[in-house]
């Protein structure tokens, strides 16, 4: 997985949007990194991040002074500042996530980012795929099988965006509005079927051909070696080609070799012709030379899964008509994948922007100065609170039946507020619901927050109920006849709640817990 940074000035927004500056690695020709860090050996002061960091434990190793250094994948973390005429107070923060995440990942997103001293109000969280589908309407006509550009669809005309990165495909539909803004049509879904399940792949070939987990092994004894030949795969697997019969050949580390030879008394390429790759896969000067039909394997659970998921997003009434798939992220690269998209799809247009695996990183600097280009989405869960209500023998369950300062009432009551499926305006309360204190003393009302994919639950102890975090509302005075008016407004890419004190007036803006 990859991470990076870019940035804009807001007169160079107004003038083009797409006017972004993105980091350029030094002595790499790539503007991004791999999501690496090193830590040093108090194990919490950041030595380096990226390139970098591998480029600095490699030294270590030389040095034999790696032993006492801690290793870690962050999910993306940037200590880079903006130096100059410009303060840190006017600078915007966004950090992208997947759009499939839950509450709970973007909260530790936004607690990473207050331990990297960035002000919860000047960050904004940004859906990946929402984020490339904003870029990429600002772009003139792309590189595409059908030559055509996103932002010349029209009013009403439906895209569908996969964005294809290391870790995760994010598939979403979105919906061209009049006012040339777009809305969510079908909530965010997708699943671990990207970049990197090519690489797990590879792996597993080598672990066969080896006869035992030798890249373990790798890892674990020469990490330098192990790191570096994933760096040689990630260049090989970009020319992996349906259309291409070409062998890939990839060196092989002489530590990795050694290993194997060691566990195993023989050469790996004597062990290759016992096995089932013994025609297709030979050895020579320590590289691995494979054949096209077996280096197309290692897309294959990657490119099935992506492209079954898609067959069933655009099998779909609300999603029939659309009219173009938008493929970014560094994956959308890939011959294999765009060869698989097209076969399986070749009646709706393809479109493959020049800056696929930019498209996220620079659609987010936009996100950042229009946080409502995206004005409605759709729920991908039910959403309420656990509460209590009047006791109804007719309709509740007795076994929930308790009584609170001497009146009965139903315990484990699901309150929905959000329905999945359900249309969420951006900035628009989904729901108003007044709660009261239990007891006469108390001095906040605790909400736990449930969810379910069920439309309707009635008591939060139904199957797929599930507790996600916690609501604390403040409450002045005393007694059991106090209430507080709760709404929750769930457009945005995270969900705020706005809770008004009866009493006097006070309006408290919170955030749900997600992470206790």
């Amino acid at each position: 997985m990859y991470s990076s940074w870019a940035y804009s000035l807001l007169h160079e927004f107004k003038n083009d949007p797409t006017q972004i500056s993105a980091k350029q690695w030094q002595g790499q020709e790539s503007t991004k990194g791999p999501t690496t860090v090193l830590i040093k050996p108090d194990g919490k002061t950041l030595e380096a991040f990226g390139f970098e960091a591998e480029t600095r434990y490699t030294e270590l190793i030389d040095e034999d002074e790696h032993e006492s250094w801690l290793k870690d994948d962050l999910w993306r973390v940037s200590n880079d500042r903006i130096s100059g005429t410009i303060r840190e107070n006017e600078i915007h923060w966004v950090l992208t996530v997947p759009a499939i995440w839950d509450n709970a990942a973007k909260q530790f997103m936004r607690e990473a980012a207050k331990q990297a001293g960035i002000e919860e109000t000047s960050l904004t969280v940004a859906l990946e795929p929402e984020a490339a589908s904003l870029f990429c309407r600002h772009l003139p006509v792309e590189r595409s099988e059908n030559k055509t550009s996103l932002g010349k669809l029209k009013a009403k005309q439906k895209y569908l965006v996969l964005d294809a990165g290391g870790g995760t495909i994010d598939i979403t539909v979105h919906e061209v509005l009049q006012s040339m803004e777009v809305k969510e049509l079908y909530k965010a879904s997708g699943g671990a079927w990207g970049g990197t399940k090519v690489d797990e792949a590879f792996k597993g070939f080598i672990n066969d051909i080896a006869g035992f987990d030798a890249m373990a092994d790798l890892k674990r004894k020469h990490l330098d070696d192990y790191i570096e030949l994933f760096r040689r795969f990630e260049n090989k697997k970009r020319s992996i080609s349906p259309d291409i019969d070409s062998k890939t050949v990839i060196p092989l580390p002489q530590s990795l070799c050694s290993l194997i030879e060691k566990r195993q008394g023989r050469a790996l390429c004597d062990l290759i012709k016992n096995t089932s790759y013994a025609n297709l896969v030979s050895m020579k000067n320590e590289k691995v030379n494979i054949d096209a039909s077996v280096a197309r394997q290692f897309f294959d659970t990657s490119v099935s899964s992506t492209v079954e998921h898609l067959k069933n997003i655009l099998s779909l009434p609300v999603n029939r008509g659309v009219e173009a798939i938008l493929m970014v992220g560094g994956f959308s690269e890939s011959p294999m994948l765009q060869h698989a998209v097209s076969t399986e799809f070749g009646a709706v247009k393809r479109i493959v922007p020049r800056e696929a695996s930019l498209a996220v990183l620079k659609g987010a600097v936009i996100f950042g100065h229009n946080t409502k280009a995206i004005k409605e989405r759709i729920s991908q869960r039910t959403y309420g609170v656990e509460t209590t209500s009047h006791f109804d023998a007719t309709k509740h369950d007795v076994t929930k039946k308790k009584y609170y300062e001497g009146k009965a009432r139903c315990r484990n009551v699901f309150e929905k507020h959000v329905e999945i499926g359900q249309k969420l305006t951006v900035g628009k309360a989904q729901s108003n619901m007044i709660y009261y204190p239990l007891y006469a003393h108390q001095t906040f009302i605790r909400l736990p927050i449930f969810t379910t994919c069920d439309k309707n639950p009635m008591y939060t102890t139904d199957p797929g109920c599930i507790q996600v975090g916690n609501l604390e509302i403040p409450i002045c005075g005393s007694g059991t006849n106090r209430w507080v008016n709760v709404r929750f407004i769930s457009g945005g890419t995270e969900i705020d709640v706005e809770a008004t004190e009866k009493a006097t007036g006070k309006v408290h803006h919170l955030k749900i817990d997600f992470l206790t």
